[in-house]
């Protein structure tokens, strides 16, 4: 799958590490494989505990107003029940700090009271939550409670909402308004252009395992196993909603079933805590399907006008993107899908501006590649008309395009190279065989056709992550960290980076993730966990070589030795360019009477994000077909190439890329949450409405990337969990168009569309 020697590193000198490397770009099995295929890993429905009550949540029905009765005699009178919890009986608490850079020891997303006050914020909200002695007797119970409403006007309708829109200054940590050149002179000057408006929809959260957490109080100490994405932002947010110290908060999460943004803190952990508190013994509270859809936040839909103007040769000389997301003051996720188009290509002119819609809504959150998902659609479709228009080949518009610096600051790009991606997906693809005429290749009802697209998603690195590293008598390294394991390998990779690291083999290095008892972790999101987590063990890793030079003294073959003289090899240190000054870990401790030496190293600030340009690429290829009766597309094969530094694990690299490919097909072709604007109530609100990809729908998918090792990050990696969505949409879309000749501007793109369009 790798095409490029990865020994390397442009415009810098050779990496020692990368030349001894031993097991970092390699294919290794993920650690949690067996103990999930024998069902022993603990997710956070899974945990036991003794008394334990099981939580239903009840949902108020009107988007906006307040609750004028609630009758909960018969839902008490149940069989079994316990508790009923509603904004009568609540304790007290505070509103949940909101995630932030600024703030990693918060994970708010819905930054509301929380059960409260009788108002009614969203069609969905939590107006009681019922604990009974089993999950059925609660959910029975939720049913008989009965709640009348006050109901006031709601802003429930996107394009009514346009004429009060908000322009933010930024979007997450960009100048949200971008006006570069004279746009409107290069328009008028153009020999093509294209100006075209692209929608696509809301979407919801649909992990294989649903949110969840188990909770109880020891006294005021409280205790959150939960399926979440940000241990530490979890703990610091529960005690600041309950009034009580961070250390006196303890999460576990050792297990993620899945997360893509969603699995951060929402009110049904503030609520089973609450409830917990006022029952006096521990609960479950894991939420239905229909109940994800009510608490927990998706994908904003968006508008997307996309204006490009180009010369003869297909050079861009203006760029227009401007467009519309959903935001309520309570949401503090931006769907920033204006952000790609400043990155990718250049241009000699830029407007760029979006604009946000303030509904009564739930708000929504972070998911999988929030912005340039969505971003990548409109742009590529965008860029596929133009190549259509100017009768060329467009991956030769994209080669023409493509930025060798960022085209807005000119900040020199740290690596890249989409054009080598381009040239390897295309061959392995057969991207020669593409007919450049629409609608000219057909298999009796199928019309066939090809398409590609660019992906794109930034590189980012958390400061303040921390790893600590201990080593003991044995020659054994434990590396541990507050990280979180998603099913992504996050163990698996960063146990072969510590090994290679310290000079040790596979089997002599534990790692210790997905509790807040161990060193502060950040959020897993943003693709930024594996360099946060790298760079916090390179860190720990220097400060472990100075402790045991102190500890290995004067009667040792290291004497005399500074850090920068030494290197971990073979299970110990030794001199640089002298392998005979050589000595265990074991021999220095047991000199020192020492059983164990232990540091700890945290990530520093990320400069490297200010003095470069650092986004990884994808190139994407797609063959479908199209039925002329039907309407239905049905994709044949996906093609990825991705550029997106070094790959640290084949195995587990190959299978983030494929998901965030499926992922993609189902943004393109099935995803749709169904919105109700005259009530603002999720209609799709179970999978059996809201349709992600299953096998039928999932193609030959096959990948493979440059390996160039990027310089400036730790172990010369970028976070791949994301760019894998990315562009996958806006192939699909270009291919249904040289298909069929339809051009469809509006995801899902459902059968209807190429037979009505």
């Amino acid at each position: 799958m790798s095409y490029v020697p990865s020994s390397w590193l442009p415009g810098g000198k050779p990496d020692p590490l990368i030349e001894r490397r031993v097991t970092l770009g390699t294919q290794q099995s993920r650690l949690d494989g067996p103990d999930k295929v024998r069902g022993s890993s603990r997710f956070a429905a899974e945990v036991p505990m003794e008394r334990l009550l099981y939580a239903a949540c009840v949902h108020s029905t009107i988007a906006r107003g307040r609750i004028s009765e609630i009758d909960v005699s018969s839902a008490e009178a149940a069989p079994g029940v316990v508790l009923v919890m509603t904004h009568r009986n609540a304790p007290k608490m505070a509103l949940p700090p909101p995630i932030g850079l600024a703030n990693l020891k918060a994970a708010g997303n819905n930054i509301l009271p929380v059960m409260q006050d009788p108002e009614i914020r969203w069609n969905g909200q939590a107006v009681a939550v019922v604990l009974a002695e089993t999950q059925e007797q609660a959910d029975h119970a939720a049913s008989l409670v009965k709640a009348s409403y006050e109901s006031v006007a709601a802003r429930t309708r996107f394009e009514d909402a346009k004429a009060d829109a908000r322009t933010p200054d930024s979007l997450m940590i960009e100048r949200n308004r971008l006006k570069k050149g004279d746009v409107q002179a290069a328009f008028r000057r153009a020999v093509r252009s294209v100006d075209a408006t692209y929608r696509t929809p809301w979407h919801n959260h649909n992990p294989i395992e649903p949110n969840s957490a188990t909770i109880a109080w020891n006294g005021d100490r409280l205790i959150v196993h939960d399926a979440t994405q940000m241990l530490n932002g979890t703990a610091g947010s529960l005690a600041k909603v309950f009034g009580i110290k961070e250390t006196q908060v303890h999460v576990s999460s050792p297990f993620v079933g899945g997360g893509f943004g969603g699995k951060a803190l929402w009110d049904y952990q503030i609520l089973g805590a609450a409830a917990a508190k006022l029952a006096g013994r521990p609960v479950r509270i894991v939420l239905s399907r229909a109940g994800m859809h009510r608490l927990i936040g998706g994908r904003s839909p968006t508008e997307q006008r996309v204006a490009l103007a180009a010369d003869a040769d297909g050079k861009l000389m203006g760029l227009i993107h401007h467009g519309f997301s959903v935001k309520p003051p309570h949401s503090v996720c931006d769907e920033a899908f204006t952000l790609t188009s400043r990155s990718l290509y250049a241009s000699a002119s830029f407007d760029v501006v979006q604009h946000t819609l303030d509904l009564d809504v739930l708000a929504n959150t972070f998911m999988r590649a929030p912005g340039e998902a969505v971003g990548t659609f409109a742009i590529e479709c965008a860029m596929d008309e133009l190549a259509h228009g100017l009768g060329m080949d467009p991956i030769e518009l994209r080669r023409r395009n493509v930025a060798d610096c960022d085209p807005v600051t000119g900040t020199p790009h740290s690596q890249s190279d989409l054009m080598l991606a381009y040239d390897l997906g295309a061959k392995r693809f057969g991207w020669n065989r593409r007919a450049a005429t629409p609608r000219s290749r057909k298999d009796n009802e199928w019309l066939l056709g090809m398409g590609c697209a660019t992906g794109s998603f930034p590189y980012a690195r958390m400061p303040g992550m921390s790893a600590r590293i201990t080593i003991d008598g044995d020659g054994q390294a434990t590396v541990s960290s507050a990280a979180h394991e998603m099913g992504v390998g996050t163990a698996t990779v960063q146990r072969q980076h510590a090994a290679d690291r310290l000079g040790l083999p596979l089997e002599r290095v534990t790692v210790r993730i997905g509790d807040t008892s161990l060193p502060f972790g950040s959020f897993a999101g943003g693709s930024s966990q594996t360099a946060s987590l790298g760079a916090a063990i390179n860190a720990a890793s220097g400060k472990l070589a100075s402790e045991l030079l102190r500890l290995a003294g004067n009667d040792t073959p290291l004497a005399g030795l500074k850090v920068g003289e030494i290197e971990f090899a073979n299970g110990g240190l030794r001199k640089i360019d002298d392998q005979s000054r050589h000595e265990s870990f074991v021999s220095i401790l047991k000199r020192a009477a020492r059983r164990e030496v232990s540091v700890s190293g945290e990530s520093g600030a990320p400069l490297e994000m200010l003095k470069f340009s650092m986004h990884s690429r994808s190139a994407i290829f797609c063959e479908l077909r199209v039925s002329e009766v039907t309407g239905e597309v049905r994709v044949d094969r996906l093609v990825g190439c991705f550029d997106c530094g070094r790959i640290l694990n084949p195995k587990t690299a190959a299978s983030q890329f494929r998901g965030g490919m499926i992922m993609g097909i189902g943004m393109a072709l099935t995803e749709e949450t169904l919105f109700d604007e005259r009530t603002g109530r999720i209609m799709s609100a179970s999978i059996a409405d809201y349709h992600v990809p299953v096998h039928l729908d999932v193609p030959d998918i096959d990948v493979l990337w440059t390996d160039i090792p990027d310089p400036r990050t730790p172990m010369g990696a970028r976070g791949i969990g994301e760019i894998g969505i990315t562009g996958v949409a806006a192939a699909i879309a270009n291919a249904a168009f040289n298909a069929t000749g339809k051009r469809v501007r509006e995801l899902p793109l459902t059968p209807d569309k190429f037979l009505f369009a």
